[in-house]
């Protein structure tokens, strides 16, 4: 049954779903915004005495204990286990119950995409033989088919987000917020814009309003999440391109852009495929073009990250399928973009605090 819309999010498919799923977002801010400032101050008050105890392995050289050591501290927190419970519960509720609402009118949703491609064929951009690589293919969130392998990886993507964002970006706020503060090229040249992880396009779709006289191309590996993002784009009016590819194999030309968003791509592949990235976009950026950024936190500058976090992080890549985060977290990512051949600067404060924002500009030749 097609229930409509509430503004840019689609309805689930009957009103029990819709009910059981607000019940999902009380249950995630519930562990999130309450749960989350518990177990890390009562894991890092029991560190902190175990520290002055001597019953944990001595800081490193910048301070920080010893993950493992965290871990063990924080385990033996009794509050710890049960959060950790109910972090893993509400996922798996979250993507249950949206994709379950959702394949109720498949067949419709698909009949919709196939449409829009029908009917706008010039915006969408992907090759039927295209193969993604096995490390694309991890069930990022625990989402059932990841980003690659559901053909109804776009629809279960945006509500289920919308739980994620704890009901913060049901209209798209926050994507609205991020383009909107995406760094301009200081010549005021602004004729190709590139959102690379593009998901499904709603950042993608701002930019375009933001800036109507520019091409605006969105980039991702997800072919479900490409094809939902051009019919969405295609059923709101908006004249946007988006292509599956890979971000490190874009296909673009030299130079071709001068603006480039990523907003949380770089913690989801290996290290060394961020590396690869960062050099095709270097590539792909003209001189004089601005990289804006928003990501995890890592390692920049040597700021220590409260054990908390820590934990939570190493936490999120087992129990909610986030495998490359530690490796991003531990990497230098600052100075990646700097070998790369970005000239750095501090990025415009985003709402999401726990978030870095980072301006990376290629020199003039």
């Amino acid at each position: 049954m097609d229930r409509g819309t509430i503004g840019v999010l689609p309805r689930p498919t009957t009103l029990a779903d819709e009910s059981y799923l607000e019940f999902v977002t009380s249950f995630r801010k519930f562990a999130i915004q309450r749960g989350f400032p518990v177990m890390a101050a009562n894991g890092e008050a029991a560190l902190n005495a175990a520290l002055e105890e001597g019953d944990v392995a001595k800081p490193s050289d910048n301070g920080e204990v010893p993950l493992n050591e965290v871990k063990r501290v924080f385990k033996q927190v009794p509050f710890t286990p049960t959060w950790q419970r109910f972090v893993r519960s509400q996922q798996e509720m979250m993507w249950r119950g949206t994709r379950k609402s959702f394949l109720r009118k498949s067949d419709q949703l698909l009949k919709d995409m196939e449409a829009a491609e029908q009917s706008n064929p010039d915006n969408i951009h992907y090759d039927p033989t295209f193969e993604p690589p096995p490390y694309t293919r991890c069930e990022i969130h625990c989402q059932p088919g990841g980003y690659t392998d559901d053909p109804l990886g776009g629809p279960v993507f945006h509500y289920g987000t919308k739980i994620f964002y704890e009901g913060f970006n049901d209209q798209d706020e926050l994507h609205i917020e991020l383009a909107e503060k995406t760094t301009r090229p200081a010549d005021g040249k602004i004729e190709n814009i590139l959102d690379i992880g593009c998901s499904i396009g709603q950042a993608t779709t701002v930019l375009k309003d933001l800036y109507p006289d520019a091409e605006v191309w969105g980039l991702d590996v997800g072919l479900p999440l490409i094809r939902y993002a051009h019919m969405r784009a295609t059923q709101r009016g908006k004249d946007v391109h988006f292509k599956q590819a890979l971000a490190e194999d874009s296909g673009f030309a030299d130079g071709q852009f001068d603006m480039v968003l990523s907003y949380i791509l770089f913690h989801e592949v290996p290290v060394k495929k961020m590396k690869e990235i960062l050099a095709e976009t270097f590539r792909v950026l003209r001189p004089g073009g601005v990289f804006s950024i928003y990501e995890f936190p890592n390692n920049n500058d040597q700021i220590q990250m409260p054990a908390g976090y820590r934990f939570m992080i190493d936490n999120d890549s087992r129990d909610n399928c986030e495998p490359y985060s530690p490796a991003f977290v531990a990497s230098d990512f600052k100075g990646v973009l700097e070998e790369t051949g970005f000239v750095l600067e501090e990025g415009p404060a985003v709402s999401n605090e726990f978030l870095q924002s980072i301006i990376a500009r290629k020199p003039e030749a």
